[in-house]
């Protein structure tokens, strides 16, 4: 029985595997239907920046024809998705938002690509990003912007920009995202979905952030992570369990969890001591954000018997820190060797980046001051089990620019709107972001969720608790249904 592509965007991937395993749908259909909404929605939202409908449609083949014969097939057997373009595929261009690689070809495939390909997931295309990730918005100099389906004159947040726009239209039910300083959580929150970083280690990476021979490829190593933006919490845990998990290629990477994904979800919050902070004590954090969160962690309160209390780790503003600690994991040598003869091919921001007269000093001082942090957040989440924030500090805002001038009447910096995201990569520690509710102008809002050093199931359990307190997965943007797909 043939299925709609409006039919699609209800099934969570779990369902869709379920299904093509039963041969109650043929891989077939599944990925023709969603290819049908990908052409449907690229005209206005620009989520896919390398389409692959040839490749997607040889491999759900092949797929049928392994389950006509009886063979065994993966847990994601026909699911259909979205991999960011900042994570390498041998079959498909990788272009990472940059004319520096526009028909780079990478000669293998990130883990966590194989790591999809071997559980059965059918790959549709890559999704669009700023110059290689330098960015919180969805821009780059190559491809058309990316546009969030709530508001098409609206940025999706970046720098899993295309991957979250192509979930929040039910192109697939979930996509590939990495988070250097928010980039999951920060698109997830601004396209009303689920986006979890778990604890830095549990998923493995290679060649992104690892091989020396590609610069800017190689940036963002040590607060690097790659993650599922979804619209469920259950498709989160889903992917989690395919590509987590220890790879010799990444010294960094952890053994085998000692829990199960999709069984941490169960259970309930009650007792747990939960902190909540809606500033750090320093951020200018826009009303509406602060109202909708507010609201949000009365849930954990009053629904699920945690003792909530407001309090903040103590540290001041560490912007400087991060986009320091970003450039010393940079290849500035090799960037900058770019630069007499294509600057102005070059992202304005990322140039201003890597001219700037970096130390030594700037960087051991960088390091310090993480350590700092660190120090300062496994002091506080001592005393706490869980810690909340807005996900991030507004509800949106216009493409073309990196962020906002002015936040709840005050002047800030372009990447000021970032407060809550970036300093979860400084630490590692697990975080999530969780759909919190709209905006008066029908914006969503995202509320952070983060977890003590590689307490991942606790993450996962208080995001499924809210989501059946209250749900999210059923609001979809008026682009989507007025388009009936």
């Amino acid at each position: 029985m043939a299925i709609t592509a409006r039919e699609l965007r209800e099934l969570s991937a779990i369902q869709i595997a379920e299904r093509v395993k039963k041969r109650d749908l043929s891989a077939k259909e599944v990925t023709e239907a969603a290819l049908d909404r990908m052409d449907a929605f690229e005209p206005h939202i620009h989520a896919f920046c390398t389409p692959g409908h040839d490749l997607a449609r040889a491999t759900a083949a092949a797929l049928d024809e392994r389950i006509a014969k009886g063979e065994a097939v993966g847990p994601l057997a026909g699911v259909p998705i979205g991999i960011k373009d900042l994570v390498a595929t041998k079959d498909l261009t990788t272009a990472m938002g940059s004319a520096l690689y526009r028909d780079f070809l990478p000669d293998e495939d990130d883990i966590v690509v194989e790591r999809l390909k071997a559980d059965d997931a059918i790959i549709i295309g890559k999704t669009n990003v700023p110059e290689f990730g330098y960015s919180g918005a969805g821009h780059n100099p190559i491809f058309e912007t990316s546009r969030n389906p709530w508001n098409l004159e609206f940025t999706p947040g970046g720098s899993s920009a295309g991957s979250a726009a192509s979930v929040a239209c039910g192109v697939t039910p979930f996509a590939i995202g990495s988070d250097g300083g928010g980039s999951v959580r920060i698109p997830a929150a601004l396209c009303g979905l689920y986006g979890m970083k778990a604890s830095m280690g549990r998923v493995p990476l290679y060649p992104g952030c690892r091989d020396e021979r590609y610069p800017g490829i190689s940036s963002w190593e040590s607060i690097e992570h790659i993650g599922p933006i979804s619209r469920t919490v259950e498709d989160a845990a889903l992917m989690l369990a395919t590509i987590s998990g220890p790879d010799m290629r990444d010294r960094h990477s952890l053994p085998k969890a000692d829990f199960d994904w999709l069984e941490a979800l169960g259970g309930d919050l009650n007792g747990l001591k939960v902190a909540y902070s809606e500033d750090w004590g320093y951020a200018a954090v826009e009303p509406a954000v602060r109202e909708i969160c507010r609201n949000a962690v009365k849930a954990f309160e009053q629904d699920f018997g945690c003792i909530v209390e407001e309090a903040s780790p103590g540290w001041d503003d560490p912007l400087l820190t991060f986009w320091t600690l970003v450039a010393a994991d940079s290849d500035l040598a090799g960037m900058r060797a770019w630069l007499p003869d294509h600057a102005h091919e070059m992202s304005p921001h990322l140039v201003d980046l890597l001219m700037r007269p970096w130390t030594a000093e700037d960087f051991t001082n960088a390091n310090m001051a993480r350590q700092a942090i660190s120090n300062k957040m496994a002091r506080f989440m001592s005393r706490y089990d869980l810690l909340l924030t807005p996900t991030i500090a507004v509800s949106g805002f216009p493409v073309h620019i990196q962020g906002p001038e002015v936040i709840d009447g005050r002047m800030v910096s372009s990447a000021h709107w970032l407060p809550f995201t970036f300093p979860m990569n400084m630490t590692g520690q697990p975080a999530a972001t969780v759909p919190a509710g709209f905006t008066t102008a029908g914006l969503p809002v995202g509320l952070q969720i983060v977890g003590r050093h590689l307490d991942d199931p606790l993450v996962l359990r208080a995001s499924r608790c809210f989501e059946q307190a209250r749900p999210w997965s059923d609001a979809w943007p008026d682009l989507v249904r007025d388009a009936g797909l």
